[in-house]
């Protein structure tokens, strides 16, 4: 039997320019993809919680759509990854991808970081419509591309330490781990339950196949990194790694940061910032720094994209990035 596909509604278009918009404000913006994609996926879902059919219907991805009658369908392989089903869909997702994906930019950068995170969103939707082929039942949520980031960050970083949200009961505690046993826990709890065959309404297979091709994009376009380390914490005897962006030889630079502390409070946040070992927290205390302080020169605030620092108002240039 034929299925035919209605016009797409007129809620289902603002979500799209919304998703589109999102990205492109970032990029001129020079905002952090990851949080512009947070952003961006809370935008949608209150769209949906108004039209909530609607939105599924039209934006969900179905592997139905992999008929060639139906390709004009395939849009929704990208638009299916901003769509969640309910409250906790999006909240547990976003949860997740704040602590991981934030990190992982940081760590390669947004020309890296977003076409992975579209790739592996694809893959995962393509690895569950390959074993579910003629289904109708449309696919939402941006769970493929969340595993995929996983995926890509612990093979290239497997040392590298997060912050993640781990269930106990009724209760979530915060605690840091290694990205790589972050995704082996994750990988193992999708393997088991795709081998009892829940029927929980979750696209498992889709998280597997976005974890999966994470790893292989990973291997060809960023590779496997080591950690540099410099010593070890004086407070608290740990490893201290310098933190890297695109450039894996590059580290703060303190002396240019210590030039604008020019308060009791921001030469107690940049005190913070030095003793902090954890790459991502310390880049969230950098960024809340640089957005208090003010251009040595005039005065006027100052603005800062991966590792430079400017001023618009006169010619104030500086770096917290490399040597």
């Amino acid at each position: 039997m034929d299925l035919i596909v209605d016009p797409i509604n007129l809620e289902s278009i603002i979500a799209i320019i919304i998703m589109i918009g999102g990205l492109l404000i970032a990029y001129f913006k020079r905002w952090m993809i990851t949080y512009a994609l947070i952003v961006t996926n809370f935008i949608v879902f209150i769209i949906s919680f108004f039209f909530r059919t609607s939105i599924i219907l039209d934006l969900g991805f179905r592997p139905v759509y992999l008929t060639i009658q139906l390709i004009p369908q395939l849009y929704t392989l990208f638009t299916s990854m901003f769509v969640h089903s309910d409250f906790l869909h999006i909240l547990g997702n976003m949860l997740v991808f704040f602590f991981i994906g934030m990190a992982f930019e940081q760590r390669v950068g947004w020309k890296k970081f977003l076409p992975i995170y579209l790739l592996t969103g694809i893959c995962g939707s393509l690895t569950h419509a390959f074993l579910h082929l003629g289904s109708n039942i449309p696919l939402v949520g941006a769970s493929g591309a969340i595993f995929g980031i996983m995926g890509a960050f612990a093979y290239s970083y497997p040392n590298d330490e997060v912050v993640m949200p781990i269930p106990l009961g009724f209760i979530m505690v915060f605690r840091r781990v290694k990205v790589l046993y972050a995704v082996l826990i994750f990988a193992a709890l999708e393997t088991f339950i795709v081998i009892i065959g829940s029927q929980d309404n979750t696209a498992h297979f889709a998280h597997i196949g976005g974890l999966i091709s994470g790893v292989i994009i990973a291997a060809f376009v960023i590779g496997r990194n080591k950690p540099t380390i410099l010593g070890s914490n004086k407070y608290t005897g740990r490893p201290v790694t310098p933190m890297y962006y695109e450039d894996r030889s590059r580290f703060i630079n303190y002396t240019n940061l210590e030039r604008l502390a020019t308060t009791p409070s921001l030469k107690s946040l940049l005190n913070k910032i030095k003793l902090e070992t954890v790459p991502q927290v310390r880049d969230v205390w950098i960024e809340h720094f640089l957005e208090k302080t003010k251009c040595p020169s005039c005065r006027s605030p100052l603005k800062f994209f991966n590792g430079k620092i400017w001023c618009d108002t006169c010619e104030f240039k500086s770096n917290y990035e490399g040597k």
